[in-house]
């Protein structure tokens, strides 16, 4: 592993212009990036999940639950970049017990709290209350006692509490809505305020995180639905799946018109960091915002998904492009992240040079502990799902009374 003085004479050498002494490492890294990738994970896939739910989008009913299941395996994971970065996460608990007000990342701690245990664990917990109580009536063993705690050991599946189960879940979901704006809204939020950063300092950049979370949590579904209901050897729902192109790529319009809108701003306005970000875009960020995020990661998938959704290919083509669309999309968010992070890091506060980003394999910050983070929601997911299966019904009638 290479030492401190090692990497910053390697970085010196790709410094070009004139930068402080103290840009040349940057102080935000890979897990930064991860942390609102994966919060924007949360938040997309919740609004999906909400679709049906609230505005009885009966196509994606198959989605329903799985997208529910999804949210919140991810949401687990949410805060796990950050307190990897941090010099002491054994302190994090403070924020709750010292709450600063004035501190826009102290307040993540209790949004994340509020979306994680008065949003998504409760309409999770409602909708599978009936079908938890009946589940533990078929099974044996230590499986029937998990459902029968997770039930919090109810047994009430009479029409009247079913009907309450399905209002609760309902209007918490109503609530949920709301919730996931603030959840990744605030991360865009942290950066919009920064006024220092003319990279970050823009009244858009919250709308355009909440605009790529949708993109991104659509995305993350209709991958893992696809390879879930393959996995199960089960018939994929043409009907749910080309309702969801649809809306992803209603999404992914969106969110490129309003980051062609925040580009044209910048441009219009031509302040005095207009040269220097130039320079960053066409030799720093080429790579990963024009390649990668702009022409590989939207304009190209955006094409695909238009073009198979109405076309008259066979079935089997159509879910291929729909899945390597996705892919692709996928990629060109955590690009967007990547752009975001980084690239308002590479370029000095003098605006006459800039630095560069070297990454690391080993360590907190890290190659290896970005994949086992990125790797660790569908480690929950699978266990989830085997506890929680979305897809299966009980045989056992309902009672009436």
């Amino acid at each position: 592993m290479e030492s401190l003085n090692e990497r910053l004479m390697s970085a010196l050498q790709q410094v070009s212009g004139y930068i402080y002494p103290n840009e040349i490492e940057l102080h935000w890294s890979l897990l930064i990036v991860i942390y609102p990738f994966i919060t924007g994970l949360v938040a997309g896939a919740f609004i999906l999940a909400s679709l049906e739910k609230v505005f009885n989008v009966k196509e994606l009913t198959p989605t329903y639950r799985f997208a529910l299941l999804t949210a919140l395996s991810f949401l687990f994971v949410a805060p796990l970049p950050l307190l990897a970065h941090l010099g002491h996460p054994l302190r994090s608990y403070e924020i709750f017990f010292t709450p600063n007000l004035s501190s826009a990342m102290a307040a993540f701690g209790f949004v994340y709290a509020w979306y994680l245990m008065a949003v998504l664990l409760l309409e999770v917990w409602f909708e599978f209350r009936k079908d938890l109580i009946l589940w533990a009536r078929e099974e044996r063993g230590l499986i029937k006692w998990i459902h029968r705690a997770l039930a919090l050991f109810s047994t009430d599946v009479s029409e009247e509490a079913v009907r309450f189960d399905e209002k609760a879940a309902k209007i918490i979901t109503v609530i949920g809505i709301p919730s996931a704006f603030l959840l990744h809204g605030y991360v865009g939020f942290i950066f919009g305020s920064i006024k220092a950063n003319p990279w970050w300092s823009s009244v858009l950049i919250p709308i355009v995180f909440l605009a790529s979370a949708i993109v991104s949590g659509i995305a993350l579904v209709l991958i893992l639905y696809t390879i879930v209901t393959l996995l199960r050897s089960e018939k994929i729902d043409m009907k749910c799946l080309d309702r969801l192109v649809e809306f992803l790529f209603y999404a992914v319009i969106i969110d490129f018109s309003l980051e062609v809108l925040d580009f044209i701003h910048r441009l219009y306005q031509s302040e005095d960091s207009i040269k220097i970000l130039s320079q960053m875009v066409c030799n720093k960020l080429f790579v990963s915002l024009v390649i990668m995020q702009v022409l590989l990661g939207t304009v190209l998938p955006a094409i695909f998904l238009v073009f198979f959704r109405y076309s008259r290919f066979p079935e089997e083509l159509r879910r291929l492009a729909y899945f390597i669309s996705a892919l692709l999309i996928e990629m060109g968010i955590f690009c967007t992240r990547w752009n975001v992070v980084i690239g308002g890091q590479l370029f000095s506060k003098s605006f006459r040079g800039l630095t560069v980003f070297k990454v690391e394999i080993t360590g907190f910050e890290g190659i290896l502990m970005s994949l086992a983070l990125l790797a660790l929601p569908f480690i929950i997911l699978f266990v989830v799902l085997k506890i929680l299966p979305p897809w299966r019904i009980s045989s056992l009638p309902v009672d009436k009374n």
